[in-house]
């Protein structure tokens, strides 16, 4: 069993950017010579998230609309108060969907369905450089 790690970097707009970063984790499993593992896929920092969508201009419009009622940027938040700033909902939305992802692979593929893409969203009130980690383990 072998581990290794990799960075994939992506700017990102503010509140609803959307980078869809398949592509480049399947380079990464391509490279690394693995055959079977897992790649666990991690976003470093609170206010962004990784999952898997279709990655269409609908969702792209849908998700942060659904999460907007969930989490409305409009609403006091405590976390306003401790930091003095103004991304609680972006901190409550991206928890609700996670900082990471584990995603098998076999024969040295991603096992996706055919409209499933590896997505990292932020959620920041302002535009972010988003550090994703993709470590993989497997042989």
């Amino acid at each position: 069993m072998r581990v290794e790690s990799y960075t994939i970097e992506v700017e990102l707009e503010a509140e609803k950017g959307f980078a869809d970063i398949t592509a480049q984790v399947q380079e990464i499993v391509t490279k690394s010579g693995m055959k079977r593992g897992i790649a666990v896929v991690f976003n470093v920092g609170s206010t962004g998230a990784v999952t898997t969508m279709e990655y269409e201009p609908g969702l792209k419009k849908d998700i942060p609309r659904a999460l907007e009622r969930i989490a409305p940027r409009s609403e006091s938040y405590e976390h306003h108060l401790t930091w003095g700033d103004d991304n609680g909902s972006a901190h409550v939305k991206a928890a609700l969907l996670g900082p990471s992802l584990a995603v098998p692979f076999t024969d040295g593929r991603l096992t996706l369905g055919t409209w499933q893409q590896i997505v990292v969203i932020n959620f920041d009130t302002r535009a972010r450089r988003r550090r994703v980690v993709v470590q993989l383990l497997g042989e």
